[in-house]
């Protein structure tokens, strides 16, 4: 049932966020599934195989960004605006708050603890796209190599 959930609201926070950048009508749907995919591949690892924070991240944003090349080309759309509105489920908001929250309260030792976690999470994503950007390159080279010129 909570995997359901999950993937019910993950898809939902995406598609909101979606009208909130006013992307296309037509790819409210597919950023949806994109974002919801992004986030169960997060939680799927954090929750029943125990992963790093950072791994899992990293999974979800390469999975968001396969997911939206994929997508740009099936529908003539640029990367973008899928992959801005999918990256919602994945930030760390929570942390932030939490990392700011401690550092009013005088407790520094939890903030720079959260500020690590929000470190981490961050690096992740970027990393995460960086790949994804670096699979597509490679795709469209060796597509080029065996086209007849």
């Amino acid at each position: 049932m909570t995997f359901i959930i999950n993937f019910l609201f993950s898809m939902f926070s995406t598609i909101t966020f979606g009208i909130i950048t006013n992307i296309p009508r037509r790819a409210f749907f597919t950023c949806g599934l994109t974002g919801a995919t992004g986030w169960m591949t997060f939680w799927i690892l954090q929750t029943y195989c125990h992963q790093n924070i950072g791994i899992s991240n990293f999974l979800g944003a390469l999975m968001i960004g396969l997911m939206s090349i994929l997508f740009s080309r099936k529908m003539h759309m640029p990367v973008i605006v899928f992959n801005v509105p999918s990256l919602v489920p994945l930030v760390p908001g929570g942390p932030a708050f939490m990392a700011v929250r401690y550092m009013m309260d005088q407790k520094f030792t939890e903030s720079m603890e959260k500020v690590v976690t929000v470190l981490v999470t961050a690096g992740a994503i970027a990393l995460g796209f960086m790949f994804t950007n670096l699979i597509e390159r490679a795709l469209k080279r060796t597509r080029s190599n065996f086209q007849p010129k």
